[in-house]
């Protein structure tokens, strides 16, 4: 039985070189290459935010993303209801 590929960019044998390094990685270094990722995915959604929400202040901006992260109604009883809410959000 042949395995599918994880990354279909990616040649099947960079592929094979990339699973057993990470398989050989020591657990910080996992641990630190979840963290990079998860910084790298909040800078994302962050940037995707300012555009959606150009004149928003970065506390908003902090506010929404506890909104992807949490989602709307845990991140409202965590953090209160958002300061302003524009009408777009209820489309």
């Amino acid at each position: 039985m042949t395995r599918r590929p994880l990354f279909p960019d990616t040649r099947p044998e960079a592929e094979r070189v990339q699973i057993e390094l990470l398989r050989q990685a020591p657990p910080w270094r996992k641990l630190h290459l979840v963290g990079q990722m998860n910084q790298t995915v909040r800078t994302l959604a962050l940037s995707g935010l300012r555009q959606r929400y150009p004149q928003a202040t970065p506390e908003e901006l902090r506010r929404r993303l506890a909104d992807l992260v949490l989602g709307p109604a845990l991140a409202a009883q965590v953090y209160g209801p958002l300061a302003r809410q524009e009408q777009s959000d209820a489309l």
